[in-house]
């Protein structure tokens, strides 16, 4: 009795009882995401332009020695006498420095706040990106899968039609051409099979690049699942949304700015500059060949005044140079700006249009189911002919797998426009999990 309860409990120990759903497979991907752990490791060193850049207000501090044997060889030229003298000289010197004026390190300090508030835009980016490529390729997986049992199941019909058109050419109340017919379709639909588990093989592999492992079973859409339009509804308020605050835009504003700062700092090549400089060291050195080694403290302190007059005209060179760089960040920001609108208003007809078509293919299902089962019975009674049939069930096949696509689309269509204006998040993951069901995974 034991072995038998341990025999019929093994499959559902060895196999899942509950399927991975689209919130798991997110977190899992922005655990292991080759890509996104990049963008983590962008964000990191960007943030250190800051400490960059407040260097350049801060003083530095330098410790020189130095260490030298000399051997020397002294004549006094009157008496012709040669004195060889050998002795080691050495000494140290600490410098502090301290800008006083530099224009260029003040405008590299406000530069640098830019570059990291860039790169953190950057990294915003790539964790909305992480979103998109992960339900796309989650969804692919759905849709090839749905592909998939919708093959099958045309192939299924096929073979039952085909098997009962020889029957009936057998018995002779069915010509030849119904059973060469069904043998047609059933050769297309075993080509399709084939096509359909290649698909499915890719599209898992794709997914599994992204989260590094096998994805295993995952939760599919529910059937009676609501998708729900977009709020606001109006198409104009997504795109100005988007026109201020996608994150592209909010890259390229960053760039327009730094790119602006580098103008004034390469204009402050011609500027002045003033520093703080403070030594304190000590030297050994030779006074003469009878007093031997002489050693000397010293200290000082002072300010020093660069005037830059002529460098070969590099820094106007330079000037011009940051002048057409902020031109171009400048036109980048505003076709970033144009192409976020664009965005915002195509995805939002994708979220509006994608829920009518939904709502369209639900009802064209129920009309090829029934059509289905009269053309079934039709071809019973002898007033419907096989190809009849196999025409009606086809068209179950394509509207299931088109209504399959139009559902998915629709909802890779809802994060998209959210990206569009800079909102999209694990929250929106998680709304989008709400409607799928981990129980109905196969």
């Amino acid at each position: 009795m034991k072995r038998l309860a341990w025999l019929l409990a093994t499959p559902l120990l060895a196999s899942p009882l509950w399927a991975a759903d689209l919130l798991q497979i997110y977190r899992e991907a922005r655990d292991n995401d080759a890509t996104f752990a990049a963008a983590q490791a962008n964000l990191e060193a960007g943030r250190e332009k800051l400490p960059q850049g407040r260097a350049g207000l801060l003083p530095t501090l330098s410790l020189t020695g130095n260490s030298a044997w000399n051997d020397n060889d002294l004549t006094v030229r009157s008496t012709s006498i040669n004195t060889p003298v050998k002795f080691n000289s050495n000494g140290y010197t600490l410098t502090l420095s301290q800008p006083l004026f530099r224009w260029q390190n003040w405008v590299n300090y406000d530069q640098s706040k830019f570059l990291v508030a860039q790169a953190e835009a950057n990294f915003v980016q790539a964790g909305q990106d992480l979103i998109l490529r992960t339900a796309q390729a989650y969804f692919d997986v759905l849709y090839a899968t749905e592909n998939l049992k919708a093959v099958r199941a045309n192939k299924l019909s096929i073979e039952q039609q085909l098997a009962s058109a020889k029957k009936n050419f057998e018995v002779g109340t069915a010509t030849i051409t119904d059973s060469q017919e069904a043998q047609a379709r059933f050769d297309l639909a075993t080509a399709q099979e084939i096509g359909a588990e290649n698909d499915l093989e890719v599209r898992t592999r794709a997914l599994q690049a992204i989260i590094g492992k096998e994805p295993g079973a995952l939760a599919p859409v529910r059937k009676d699942a609501t998708m729900s339009p977009p709020q606001p509804a109006d198409m104009k308020t997504w795109a100005e949304a988007a026109e201020k605050d996608s994150i592209s835009v909010q890259v390229q504003m960053a760039a327009a700015e730094i790119a602006s700062r580098e103008v004034d700092k390469q204009r402050a090549g011609h500027y002045p500059t003033l520093d703080l400089i403070a030594n304190k060291g000590t030297t050994a050195s030779l006074a003469s060949a009878g007093l031997g080694l002489i050693d000397s403290d010293f200290q000082n302190i002072g300010v020093q005044l660069t005037l830059p007059i002529f460098q070969g005209g590099v820094v106007v060179s330079r000037q011009s140079e940051a002048s057409a760089n902020r031109a171009a960040a400048e036109s980048n920001l505003e076709l970033a700006r144009r192409n976020s609108a664009l965005a915002a208003r195509q995805y939002y007809l994708g979220v509006v249009n994608g829920l009518a078509q939904v709502r369209a293919l639900k009802a064209a299902l129920i009309s090829s189911q029934s059509s289905l089962e009269s053309n079934k019975l039709g071809y019973e009674v002898g007033v419907r002919i096989n190809i009849d049939v196999l025409n009606a069930d086809n068209q179950v096949y394509v509207t299931r797998r088109d209504l399959a696509k139009a559902v998915l689309d629709t909802l890779m269509a809802q994060f998209k426009l959210k990206a569009a204006v800079g909102t999209l998040s694990e929250d929106d993951v998680a709304a989008v999990n709400a409607l799928l069901d981990p129980a109905a995974a196969q």
